[in-house]
């Protein structure tokens, strides 16, 4: 009898708001329970990369043999600006990406598809391989993996290790597109490194792209004895 007195007493449009904000706030809840924490996430990759365990392999569906590779990012051994580039299996962790200036530290698989962007970033098999000519493309969920990447800036540095070399990249140009667009996915003469990601969308997904285009600086690729690669 009170609740009833007290919600008469309540101005109408107070009345009419409330089953409404309450509904909103119920669905703001679950949306963020839905989204993958990022941050747990990265914490992970810190601990997992710290254990130098080897090569990994483990299953996926559909046949997709999913393989986790030791990558050296603290390399000190002699290096040359030329080298052999190793093309990996399709599942394979082709990559190790990092970024100091958005404390970005990614995994990379070559191939593509929901299974390997659940583990990491995805090198498309049909772009340049990190270290080759022309241009390198790597794709990641804004939620989870790139979730700060249109925070970079022109002039920050970005490094991909791999297991035969180390290359280094400094953002030249940042990039918005349409998810039709593939003029920054495209083949070019110049050897570049492009990453991108969906844009950041708190209800639905978003057919905008963001990224970055980043130039070449250096690269060293990892020589032992008598200039063999690793």
């Amino acid at each position: 009898m009170n609740t009833e007195k007290n919600k008469m007493h309540l101005p109408l449009a107070v009345q009419l708001l409330l089953p409404v904000l309450v509904t909103l706030l119920c669905g703001g809840i679950v949306l963020l329970c839905a989204i993958r924490p990022y941050e747990l996430g990265k914490t992970y990759l810190r601990v997992g990369f710290m254990d130098g365990s080897g090569t990994v392999s483990q299953g996926g569906t559909a046949g997709l043999n999913i393989v986790e590779t030791d990558i050296d990012t603290n390399y000190s051994g002699e290096t040359s600006p030329e080298g052999e580039v190793i093309i990996p299996a399709y599942g394979s962790q082709c990559a190790v990406l990092e970024s100091e200036a958005i404390d970005l530290y990614v995994p990379v698989y070559w191939g593509g598809g929901s299974e390997l962007l659940e583990q990491g970033a995805c090198h498309t098999p049909a772009s340049a391989a990190l270290g080759s000519e022309g241009n390198s493309v790597i794709s990641a969920h804004v939620n989870t993996f790139f979730h700060d990447l249109n925070q970079l800036e022109v002039g920050d540095t970005v490094t991909a290790y791999t297991t035969y070399g180390k290359f280094t990249y400094e953002v030249s140009e940042r990039i918005e597109f349409d998810a039709s667009n593939k003029s920054y996915l495209k083949k070019t003469e110049d050897d570049r490194l492009t990453l991108y990601t969906c844009e950041m969308q708190l209800l639905g997904s978003s057919s905008k792209r963001v990224g970055v285009v980043c130039k070449l600086t250096d690269k060293a690729f990892f020589q032992t004895g008598e200039g063999g690669t690793p």
